[in-house]
């Protein structure tokens, strides 16, 4: 697939702690690879602060980025840059940590729903829960419902809401919720009266309706389903602005940029840098990957849905394969910090220490570290601007030794500059970017002969087919699921002319 050469990154990865480490370098851009570069230098710079024995892999000198305020710069959906939201910040620091909020969690019984409930655990005081929506794990919901007496509980289907209300019955529930089921379940949900905030942990576009709904009724979101931002951020972020409302991060990548920008002023912020682990193919080459598509699909199969770090669900394990993971996640910085695509960068680090960090006007970068913790960022989310005091182990860098970064291959990981395409076209691009990754993904893992390099081929081809009908002004939530769902037509059609084509021998 021939893309275009465009800007290099430098930046992406995982969770966080409670510490952010200053790093102040004598050109902060030694961390970005020039921008007129096509493909990665050889690791043959290596640069060391000995502050925290920081080795920096791939680094070149580059002309500096934008003063913060030049073209594709937007209003940012979360709290930051700007006065008002300054002034916000410190009047809720000022209330001091004895606060209690209310919390509606969607999609409970998954790895974000399950970490939010182990965090109100261990703060009782702080948090109480309004409301519960899963999948079918009735099972589990009932063991919430019985623990933290929500006033809503919905599931995905009829039969799951019924089993809910037999177990429960049977386990003698004194204080039955409101039983709720599918998407209108999900909405009571998020929209129960007395909640004051919506952790959105609920996968795919389902989310977004729910989301919108919260925030009409003046809800903050602690954000992590990604199609919020991705997909919805035309619709997204103006509801924001009209509304209100505080949109605070969950995952740690953009945790981390939002916990680096708390107290920078507004223009103070010049550039982002998102981590990222590289995954599964971050040791080899582009050769030695494509060589490896060629001879050993099966193998590279295998190996795409499984992380070197962490034991994580497959659909994400195989986004960082791809890298999509961080292509995506530059989209969502925009949306919430209101960077422009030029001023968004990815960096490989496959210690996953730092999160991602921020570089300010006069060059220093601010870096948040931490273990790869997702509670971490969950707890910010949840607890922001406030630091509660939490029982995880604290960061040891004596322990870890040396953090190594490179940037990444764009020819390697060519879904990385279909996102910064789709991200610059804005609109309705990003929805059938994001739904034709999400789709192509679950094709590759059902196993029907698709390979890994088809995975961008069919991303880059439904984006090609979308501009004869791409709407850039005045997009609505119609619009973007009405694209989400051609994209993935496209992408299951496309998928059988690949799987079926015949082999030509020359």
């Amino acid at each position: 697939m021939k893309l275009p050469s465009s800007p290099l990154l430098a930046h992406g990865a995982p969770p966080l702690l409670l510490l952010l480490l200053v790093v102040v370098v004598r050109d902060a851009h030694s961390f970005v690879p020039p921008r007129s570069a096509v493909s990665v230098a050889s690791s043959s710079t290596t640069k060391t602060t000995n502050a925290a024995d920081v080795v920096v892999l791939n680094a070149s000198f580059s002309p500096p980025g934008s003063a913060g305020t030049g073209e594709g710069w937007i209003d940012p959906s979360s709290p930051v840059n700007t006065a008002s939201s300054l002034r916000k910040t410190l009047d809720e620091c000022l209330k001091g940590s004895t606060f209690r909020k209310r919390l509606s969690i969607l999609g409970s019984t998954g790895s974000i729903g399950t970490q939010t409930l182990e965090i109100v655990d261990a703060c009782p005081d702080n948090f109480v829960v309004d409301a519960l929506s899963a999948g079918n794990n009735a099972e589990l919901m009932a063991d919430q419902v019985m623990r933290y007496r929500p006033r809503v509980a919905s599931l995905s289907t009829p039969e799951a809401a019924e089993k809910l209300r037999t177990i429960l019955r049977e386990r003698g529930c004194d204080d039955m919720p409101d039983i709720v089921h599918g998407p209108e379940g999900i909405v009571e949900a998020a929209t129960v009266s007395s909640a004051d905030t919506v952790v959105t942990g609920i996968v795919g576009s389902a989310g977004l309706l729910p989301t919108i709904e919260a925030i009409k009724l003046g809800k903050d979101i602690a954000l992590a389903n990604k199609e919020t931002l991705i997909s919805g951020g035309p619709v997204i972020n103006p509801l924001v602005e009209k509304h209100g409302i505080n949109m605070l991060p969950a995952d740690s990548e953009h945790s981390a940029i939002f916990q680096c920008l708390q107290g920078v002023p507004p223009g103070g912020l010049r550039r982002i840098v998102l981590t990222a682990s590289g995954g599964a193919f971050r040791d080899l080459t582009r050769e030695e990957l494509f060589r490896l598509c060629e001879t050993d699909k099966r193998a590279v199969q295998g190996r795409a849905t499984t992380h070197p770090n962490w034991d994580m669900g497959a659909k994400i394990t195989l986004d960082s394969a791809t890298m999509m993971n961080k292509g995506l996640e530059v989209i969502e910085a925009h949306y919430l910090f209101g960077a422009s695509y030029d001023d968004i960068d990815i960096v490989i680090h496959p210690q996953s220490i730092v999160h991602s960090m921020v570089e300010t006007q006069d060059t220093s970068c601010i870096a948040q570290l931490g273990w790869a913790d997702m509670r971490l960022p969950i707890v910010y989310s949840v607890s922001w601007p406030h630091r509660l005091r939490m029982p995880y182990k604290p960061l040891n860098l004596a322990e870890i030794g040396s953090l190594t970064f490179k940037a990444p291959d764009r020819e390697k990981y060519p879904c990385i500059q279909l996102a910064y395409d789709a991200g610059r076209m804005g609109g309705t691009m990003t929805a059938v970017l994001n739904a034709a990754n999400e789709a192509a993904n679950e094709m590759f893992r059902e196993d029907v002969g698709l390979g890994f390099l088809d995975i961008p081929k069919l991303i880059e081809g439904a984006m090609e087919a979308h501009k004869e009908d791409f709407r850039v002004n005045d997009v609505t939530l119609d619009d973007i699921l009405s694209c989400d769902a051609w994209a993935r037509e496209f992408v299951a059609e496309n998928t059988k002319n690949i799987v079926n084509a015949p082999v030509i021998i020359v």
